[in-house]
Order: structure tokens, then C-alpha cells, then sequence
């Protein structure tokens, strides 16, 4: 039987990713003009406390997918702009 090891990332790698998404999340916000509160309540985060965790992963929180997605709608994005280097 032929062992799968699917875990090919470390834990480093994966926070260090986390990072890159929210500071381009954070550096296209603020190009726009437009505050965390505003972000948040758009995109159907009600605690500004949540998105601005998210956005700073702070105490192990960041965006899914699905934020993401609606960011990029209220952002006016294209969504792959929060994984370019």
C-alpha cells in the first residue's frame, strides 16, 4: 500500500500566506478609500472587531474563500489580485 503525505506545506508557510492575502485585501481597501467598517457591514460582517482580525490575522482568524469572494464584488476586483505577489 502506498502511503499519501498530502501535508507538503508547514505551518510557517501557510501564516506567511494567510498575511500576503490580507495585506492585499488591506493595500486595495485603502486605495479605494473605503474603511474596514464599511467593508465589513458590505459584505455581511456585522463585528468590525471580526473583519479587522481577519485583516491583520490577529488570534488565528483570516478570510475564506467566500469573503474573499464578496470583498472582491465590493472592491471591484478581480479576485486573483488578492493572490498576486
Amino acid at each position: 500500500m502506498v502511503e499519501n503525505n498530502f501535508c507538503n506545506t508547514t505551518k510557517d508557510e501557510i501564516a506567511c500566506f494567510y498575511k500576503h492575502i490580507s495585506k492585499s485585501v488591506r493595500e486595495i481597501r485603502e486605495s479605494k478609500g473605503i474603511s474596514q467598517l464599511d467593508l465589513a457591514l458590505e459584505i455581511g460582517i456585522k463585528s468590525v472587531a471580526f473583519y479587522s482580525n481577519c485583516e491583520c490575522c490577529r488570534y488565528g482568524k483570516h478570510f475564506n474563500l467566500e469573503h474573499l469572494y464578496k470583498i472582491s464584488k465590493a472592491l471591484e476586483v478581480d479576485i486573483c489580485s488578492f493572490f498576486r505577489a
